[in-house]
Parts: structure tokens; C-alpha cells; sequence
């Protein structure tokens, strides 16, 4: 291996003063739960010290499931590479992975539109899979809600393969079941002609079917409102938004309005929300307000993270790369989110979403056989 050195680079970083100490635009005391936390009678102020503490020991039994990683494709272009003992050239590797506590990353197998995303998206699911083979210390693979819990207990981190181009389908069934017997477990439908302003032609109708079948999520960040409503509608299982923060706090195309995250808080479906500057804003506090808001409209039981690392995106201040997740923890702890919520923040709102896929398909296909690769549209 080469290009190994001790000290990681800072990753591209925008933001304002200190994320604790020196935020002259978050006051201190003015957002839900902070007061007890900022010195009222019978509630001492926690110092950073104590509250970075309690965000990595809350961490050590919770770690996060972070909802989307670019590694794949960031590792890619690099001749070599070694993630166990740490990479300078990437936001990810196994040591920073076991400092920010990441128990589960979601790889990221998205592709370009094109006559090769078929091609490439197999090209994506060979090089996660050499990946892994490569790094067995760290990194475990893993398809089910089980199988992540076994990866945590043997030290390792679970990689859940997916989100992958709705284009990889090719506008076929029978495509999307052998992605699925590879590994696919998460299928985003943001961009497919069968999933448009309109909502779902039949055969969307039918692919999401097969994908609750098979045991593959939805995932609905950049789809238009039509193509989630009716997918939470028909969909068995929570559908992701593995990529979707609040657009009542950040105006973005991949943003969420309230009736939104409302519809997808009934239908217990996840709003992941990203650690991106331009999604999410400049600094940790501005992607705790998104975490608070989407509490508040759709529920604890809803939200989740997503890294969006080795996306090629830039990241909020002090959030450079995976080790910095205790920094977001310790700030949503100082502004009064319960253990509890954190736990479901973390962990236990993407196992919740995992298990219920697996129980699904489970029962599914002991009830239906698989359907025709390209059901025909009904004639005009």
C-alpha cells in the first residue's frame, strides 16, 4: 500500500466560529430543550468536554447507520489504497469509521443516466465487493437487519450496498432481482420515467411491489411529491429519503416540505437527513436545526443520517469526515434531545426500517410469484 500517512487531511469545510462556543447566530437558550441545559435552576451547564463524553459513550452502545456513502466511487480512480490502516486521499476509512462510532454505511452505487448504467452500476457492486474482501478486519458485508447486528458484535462495520440509479433497472424486473441477488438493498426511483410529476406509470406500480417482494427499499430523495405520495401509499414497507434534509429551514431541490416529512411521518418512512454545506447549511448547528425540525414534523421515530461522504459534496464545519460524528451528537445533547431519541436518530430507526424489508419480503414470497421482467402498460 501507498500514499499511507498518519496525519488525514481536513476535507472541504465551510462555516462560521466555533460550533459550541462561538455562534453569534444561535443564541444560547432559544432552541426547544437548551434552556435546562444553559444553566437554569436545577440544570448546571455542561461543559463541551463533558457533553463530547456523553455524546461518545451514548455512541459506543448506539453508533450511527450513516444513509449514504460515495466511497465506492471515490476509491474508484485511486491505484491503491488502505482503509484499515487509514487514507489520506478519502473522507472514510476504518479508523475514523471506529472514532465517529459508524456501526453501518449504506454504499452509494449511483451512476450517470446513460446506455452503461446497467454495465456500471455491476461495475460498482464487483468494486464495493473487492472492497470489502479487502479489508476483513473493518469491514463486514451485510444484506439483512441481522446480519448488520452480527457485523457490530465481531468489531466490524457493516456495508449495506445501495442506493443504486433507478437506471440500473433498465426498465426491467428481472434486472432489478438480479441486482438484488448481488447484494442491492436500496433502489432510488429520483429520476426514472416511470416515477415522474405524475407519480407511478403501472409498471412503477409494479417495481416497487417487486422491490418490497425482494426485500429492496425506496429511495425517494430528489423524486417529485406525486412519485412519494403514492409510493408511501402502496409501498409495505418505510420507503428512505436517503438524501433529504428540511426545506422550511434550507431551501434545496432535495429538500422536504413539511407536508412531506408529515405524509412520511405517517407512513414511518426516513428523512436522512444530509451533512452537506449546501443542503444542510455551514456549520454543525445549522444541521441540528434540521434534525430538530424534522422531529418536530414527522417524529423521532423518522429521522436519520446521512454522512453524503466521498460525495464530492462540502461539509459543514467540524464535520469533515466520518470520525466527526460525536460533534453532532454532543450538540443535539446540549439542546435536550433524550438518549432515546438519539438512539433512534443513530441506530435503531434504519434497523427498525431493515427488519421490517426483511419481514416483508419474507412473507411476500411465500404469497406471490415473481412477475414477468416487463409487465405491459395497459393499451390507451
Amino acid at each position: 500500500m501507498a500514499d499511507l500517512q498518519n496525519d488525514v487531511p481536513t476535507a472541504t469545510e465551510v462555516g462560521r466560529g466555533d460550533w459550541l462556543t462561538d455562534d453569534p447566530f444561535h443564541a444560547e437558550g432559544d432552541l426547544p430543550g437548551e434552556r435546562a441545559l444553559a444553566g437554569e435552576p436545577g440544570f448546571p451547564a455542561e461543559s463541551d468536554g463533558e457533553l463530547l463524553d456523553r455524546a461518545r459513550a451514548l455512541l459506543a452502545e448506539h453508533p450511527v447507520a450513516d444513509g449514504y456513502s460515495g466511497l465506492p466511487r471515490a476509491l474508484g480512480p485511486l491505484p491503491w489504497y488502505d482503509l484499515e490502516l487509514g487514507e489520506t486521499a478519502v473522507d472514510t476509512d476504518v479508523p475514523r469509521l471506529r472514532e465517529g462510532h459508524v456501526g453501518a454505511l449504506f454504499w452509494s452505487l449511483q451512476v450517470p443516466a446513460g446506455d452503461r448504467a446497467v454495465g456500471a452500476t455491476l461495475e460498482q457492486l464487483d468494486l464495493a465487493r473487492r472492497v470489502v474482501e479487502a479489508h476483513p478486519e473493518g469491514l463486514r458485508m451485510a444484506r439483512t437487519a441481522g446480519q448488520i447486528i452480527d457485523a457490530r458484535h465481531c468489531g466490524r462495520v457493516a456495508v449495506v450496498l445501495g442506493p443504486a440509479s433507478a437506471a440500473a433497472v433498465d426498465d426491467s424486473l428481472g434486472i432489478l432481482r438480479v441486482l438484488h441477488s448481488l447484494g442491492l438493498r436500496v433502489l432510488s426511483l429520483a429520476g426514472a420515467a416511470w416515477a415522474g410529476p405524475e407519480g407511478l406509470t403501472r409498471f412503477g406500480e409494479e417495481v416497487v411491489r417487486e422491490m418490497n417482494r425482494l426485500g429492496v427499499l425506496a429511495d425517494l430523495s430528489g423524486a417529485p411529491e406525486a412519485t412519494l405520495a403514492r409510493v408511501l401509499a402502496l409501498s409495505k414497507t418505510p420507503v428512505l429519503c436517503t438524501r433529504s434534509a428540511a426545506a422550511a429551514v434550507r431551501p434545496h431541490p432535495a429538500n422536504l416540505s413539511d407536508e412531506a416529512l408529515v405524509l412520511l411521518g405517517e407512513h414511518k418512512g426516513l428523512c436522512m437527513v444530509p451533512l452537506t454545506a449546501d443542503q444542510t447549511g455551514p456549520a454543525v448547528p445549522d444541521v441540528a436545526d434540521h434534525l430538530d425540525h424534522v422531529r418536530v414534523v414527522a417524529g423521532p421515530e423518522c429521522v436519520a443520517l446521512s454522512g453524503t461522504y466521498d460525495s464530492g459534496a462540502a461539509h459543514p464545519r467540524d464535520l469533515a469526515d466520518t470520525s466527526c460524528y460525536p460533534r453532532l451528537i454532543a450538540e443535539l445533547l446540549r439542546r435536550g434531545w433524550s438518549e432515546t431519541e438519539l438512539s433512534l436518530l443513530t441506530w435503531g430507526n434504519v434497523q427498525r426500517a431493515l427488519r421490517s424489508a426483511d419481514f416483508t419480503a419474507r412473507a411476500t414470497q411465500h404469497r406471490r410469484e415473481p412477475n414477468q421482467p416487463r409487465p405491459a402498460e395497459p393499451e390507451e
